[in-house]
């Protein structure tokens, strides 16, 4: 029982409503999608980086000495491993707290109760809208949250229009302005405006570090 693994560190989690936190992290090699703006190319089959086969024991135990009590599974696109589900029981019965951030094209139904499916659902900028799996909207459970990158106009109406589908006292909406391209200033103002019960999202790992940084 194995995945294949892109790189593992432990870092702040810089998003969601858990950024801040001290996390351990997980990424996957493979992803389904080319976001025009992605920053994390170097996960994707075939990259740069060399993936190798990890064992889910062996990624447990890794994880468990970190003492971390946030861990994440992220990617690429950790749904498109079929031993993701596994990993994420595996550790949330250590008692972790395991997020799994996925693109949106993947069917989070698959993921254990246990894990906090983060969602991020891509708008016109990314040019992979259009291959999201909007069912996720409705599959959301209690704990989990959806994220939109917003680069522009276009991608604020995307999310607007997508906005009505979602519970947001249940589920926390992420708004997080594409770095380099939209002012976080200008995107609160946005939300103020419109007065959105949706949380501005800003990757405090590139803030903390530089924003093209690896294993942070």
């Amino acid at each position: 029982m194995s995945l294949q693994v892109c790189e593992t560190f432990t870092s702040i989690q810089g998003e969601s409503s858990f950024a801040g936190w001290p996390c351990a992290f997980v990424r996957l090699t493979g992803c389904n999608l080319r976001c025009r703006w992605c920053d994390t190319a170097y996960a994707y089959e075939g990259g740069s980086t060399r993936s190798v086969d990890r064992s889910v024991d062996d990624l447990v135990e890794e994880v468990r000495a970190t003492g971390c009590r946030l861990a994440e599974i992220t990617g690429g696109e950790p749904l498109l491993q079929a031993e993701t589900p596994e990993l994420a029981a595996r550790l949330a019965a250590l008692g972790l707290t395991v997020l799994v951030e996925t693109n949106g094209s993947q069917d989070i139904s698959v993921l254990p109760p246990e894990a906090i499916a983060i969602v991020d659902m891509k708008g016109p900028t990314s040019g992979e809208a259009q291959r999201m799996d909007l069912g996720n909207l409705s599959r959301l459970r209690a704990r989990d949250e959806v994220k939109f990158v917003i680069g522009n106009r276009d991608d604020y109406a995307h999310m607007l229009s997508l906005l009505p589908r979602l519970d947001t006292a249940r589920n926390t909406v992420n708004a997080s302005p594409l770095h380099g391209a939209l002012a976080p200033a200008e995107l609160a103002r946005w939300l103020l405006q419109d007065r959105l019960h949706v949380r501005l999202n800003l990757q405090q790992h590139k803030h903390i570090w530089p924003p093209d940084a690896r294993g942070v």
